[in-house]
């Protein structure tokens, strides 16, 4: 009886893994267009790249959810050929996006182009961190339940989001409030380390058998 119900609740935190890795992907498309569109609209650099930074997390995204099924069906399971070519892809955009990034910073900065404005950059952080750090919190949860290191992981990438987020929330706030010039290309800057970053650790983590499927431990 014990064993069955069990069961009965691992399966329904495996559900919860599933709609959590679902509303990752969900919100990152939306969050992706909304920043692109109006960092390109605001003229503002760094929001345009935090939304591309979602598209990109959404490509990881799906490796995300097929591994939440694998490890259902079999928790002891290493990395397989789906998740390592979605680390691959994932590794390449975020290579782009830094090229990207890099590249128009400093044409903005000899140029001396400035952002329209950059409240929206504020606005979009504010609710990103939020949301990415429940999903930070509810995923840990789950992972420790079902004492999955895999999905622990997964929390732990999310983590990244955030750091995007607070580099998106105060470049913003830096520029729309104390309009202290250049802050928006710099911001960029700072993005695209980070995602050189992130493109690093998906090359790595496609060579090795750990269980997280994302850009960051």
């Amino acid at each position: 009886m014990t064993t069955v119900t069990s069961d009965n609740n691992n399966r329904h935190l495996y559900k919860i893994a599933f709609g959590l890795s679902v509303f990752t992907i969900i919100y990152n498309i939306v969050e992706g267009l909304i920043s692109t569109y109006f960092g390109f609209t605001d003229e503002s650099l760094t929001l345009f790249g935090f939304g591309a930074d979602s598209f990109i997390e959404t490509i990881s995204g799906f490796g995300i959810l097929h591994m939440v099924t694998r490890i259902q069906t079999n928790p002891n399971s290493n990395r397989d050929s789906y998740e390592r070519s979605a680390l691959r892809i994932t590794g390449f955009s975020f290579y782009a996006l830094v090229l990207t990034l890099v590249t128009t910073s400093t044409y903005n900065i000899v140029t001396g182009q400035q952002p329209t404005t950059t409240f929206l950059g504020v606005v979009i952080s504010i609710v990103s961190i939020a949301i990415m750090w429940g999903l930070v919190i509810w995923k840990t949860k789950v992972g420790k339940a079902l004492n999955s290191d895999a999905i622990i992981a997964d929390a732990e990438c999310t983590k990244v989001c955030i750091y995007m987020s607070v580099v998106l929330l105060i470049s913003s706030a830096l520029y729309q409030f104390a309009k202290l010039p250049y802050t928006d290309s710099i911001g960029a800057l700072v993005l695209a380390y980070l995602s050189f970053r992130e493109g690093q650790e998906c090359f790595e983590k496609a060579k090795s058998n750990k269980h997280c499927s994302c850009g960051h431990d």
